[in-house]
This record gives structure tokens, sequence and C-alpha cells, in this order.
């Protein structure tokens, strides 16, 4: 661990690759021979010109993304896709189908709603509190897409393997396990992620849109508010969040040369879930709160015997180098979000803590 910082196991923002935030540093005043910051450069300028140029390019060979899919970097967060998902989409006469796996579900559901767009719930597992990932779903002929959000940082679950909906196109809000993972991307219309949890900073969204669907964004709604306004400019019709957009571009850039790709990123991602959820296994002391066929690879849930020693457990982990670790002020308990920035050595090193922990205190 670097002098002076602690290992950060934060949902979001959440943890950037130590490279990433040197590099920054060593450029922050003189971006690229500039004389000017990063955050001073103008957005039409060559040399931000090459680093969302390269951000696309490398979202696009890590994701496997053919020349069917556009690459788009829009404001307002994965929640202002809620909205636009259906804006875009869904037309009269057309319906969608959602999935509810937990609350970023159940908030794009509502935005659907709220412009009173045909949406057919066509499963949930919200009955038992949205601790498991509905299997076997039936999804409706003729629905223009299918919604899913593909990892839960609330409820610490994720879609071990995307649904089969036969020929709906799948969206995915893949907030925060995007570029965890490899899939088959042909299966998506589009997929959209805050880059905040998994990718970058906050302030930029990230979204891969294919061609069909960039077809169906009708003319009558606001400018800002149709992905082909974004498509058409390479996301600079107005002025993007530069700085986001960089730091993305370095994630990327460490990613696809340094992790060495998606296969290998995701191995060590499955060492490090592996690793913390054995320990909680073997505990009486702590317990998992999602059903372990839907367990998820990025945000590790738990709870201890008592809110008093959950309180404890965070206080003590941080002054032990330990951050982040308080659960959503929704559900309390504890989680860690080990997403890909997160070292083998922090998983090593709360894991150490939490073994002395329980003989504490248990």
């Amino acid at each position: 661990m670097t002098q002076g910082r602690i290992y950060n196991f934060n949902a979001g923002p959440a943890a950037l690759p130590l490279p990433v935030l040197e590099e920054i540093q060593e450029s922050f005043l003189d971006f690229a021979g500039t004389g000017m910051s990063i955050t001073e450069i103008s957005h039409r300028s060559k040399q931000f010109d090459d680093v969302i140029n390269d951000a696309v390019a490398r979202t696009k060979r890590l994701l496997g993304l053919d020349d069917r899919y556009h690459v788009l970097f829009i404001q307002g967060g994965a929640s202002l896709q809620f909205c636009m998902i259906p804006m875009n989409f869904l037309g009269d006469g057309k319906a969608a189908d959602y999935v509810n796996t937990g609350t970023w579900s159940t908030k794009a559901i509502k935005e659907a709603r709220i412009q009173g767009k045909a949406i057919n719930v066509v499963a949930s597992s919200e009955e038992d509190n949205f601790t498991y990932i509905p299997e076997n779903i039936a999804f409706s002929e003729g629905a223009v897409y299918a919604h899913i959000t593909s990892n839960n940082t609330i409820k610490g679950t994720q879609w071990a393997e995307f649904p089969e909906t036969g020929g709906v196109p799948l969206i995915a809000d893949m907030s925060s396990d995007i570029l965890s993972r490899p899939f088959d991307a042909g299966k998506f219309g589009l997929f959209y992620a805050g880059a905040q949890k998994n990718m970058g900073p906050a302030g930029v969204c990230v979204v891969a849109i294919r061609d069909d669907f960039l077809e169906m964004v009708p003319q009558d709604i606001p400018t800002m508010l149709k992905y082909s306004t974004f498509a058409a400019k390479n996301s600079m019709y107005n002025t993007p969040p530069c700085f986001a957009v960089y730091t993305v571009q370095l994630v990327l850039k460490w990613l696809e040369e340094t992790m060495g790709g998606l296969e290998k990123m995701a191995a060590v991602n499955r060492q490090k879930a592996e690793m913390l959820y054995g320990l909680i296994d073997a505990s009486g002391f702590y317990k998992g709160t999602a059903e372990k066929n839907s367990r998820s690879m990025m945000n590790v849930t738990f709870r201890l015997p008592s809110e008093a020693l959950e309180q404890s457990f965070v206080k003590e982990a941080l002054a032990s180098g330990l951050g982040g670790l308080k659960g959503h002020r929704s559900v309390g308990g504890c989680r860690a979000s080990i997403y890909n920035p997160t070292p083998l050595k922090a998983l090593e090193a709360l894991c150490e803590f939490m073994k002395d922990f329980e003989n504490k205190n248990g």
C-alpha cells in the first residue's frame, strides 16, 4: 500500500488504478505538451480528439464490439439512461420487458412509467428482498427490448449468465460490473455504465448502442435526449466532461495493456471474490446476504451478529487502512466493493482483518 493511501472498498465513486492516478498527477499541469491541464484544454483540440477517439477504440476492442456499435460519452449518469431508453425506443404501440432485481431496476421501471410507456415487469426478486437473480423468465414476444441490471451494488447480486430472451434484444445497466468479465455483446441493443464504479470517475456515462437501435430514435424529442445527437457528433455536440473521459481512457489503457484484457481481469476478479466469500462461508460470525448462485463478484454484502458489531467493524477497519466497508444506507450491514482496480493485496489485508475481528468479538 502506497504511503498515506488506504485500501478503498467504496461502492462508487470507487477505487481507481494507482498507475492511472499517478499518470494523471504527472500530466495534470502540462497535458500532452500543451502547457495546459486536461481540465483547461479545448474539447475541440487535437489533443482531446485523440483522447476521446482512443477511449472509443479501446472500449470497442476490450468488449469485442463490431462496426454496428457506437460508443458514446453522456452526462447525467446511468440515472439519465433510465429516462432516455424508453423515450428513444418506445413509441406508440411499442412495449418493453423489465426484470426487477433491486434498487436501480426499480428506478428504471419508475422512469419508464412516468412517461406513460408500456412496460411489462416479467420477473422480480422483490418478494425475497432482492437476494437472488430470477431464472427461467418468459419474455414477451414482440418486446422492443428487455432491460436488466447486470450487477446490483446494494444487494450484492449479479447475473452469472445473461438470460435467453427468445430473440428480444437486451438492454443492460452495467454500471458496476462493466469490463469485469467478457460477455457476448451481440445480444445487446444497448448497454450503459456510469463510469464511477468500475471504469473511471463520476461525471460520465458510457453507452454502447447498436445501429438498429440508433435508427429507432424519434425526431420529436429534445435534442440532448437523443442518442443520435451524440452518435452524429462523436459525443461532442456540446462540451463533454473532458477530465472524466480522459480518466476513462487511462483506465481502459491500464486494463488493456497492464492487466491484459477481460479474460485475465475476470480471473483475478474470481480469485478475489472466492477469497472473501470463502472466509464468510467458513465463518459462523459473518453471514452473506445474497443467495450463493446469485452472488456478485463486484459487491460482497454481509452482516455481523449485531448492528453494534457492524459499526465497530467499519470503524476499526478504517483505522486499519480499509475504507468504505459500510453497507448502503437503505439496507445496513457491511459491503466490500472489489472492482477491477482493487488489488489482490487489498483482499488479503481485508480477510486478515476479518479473521482478527472475529477472534476478538466472536
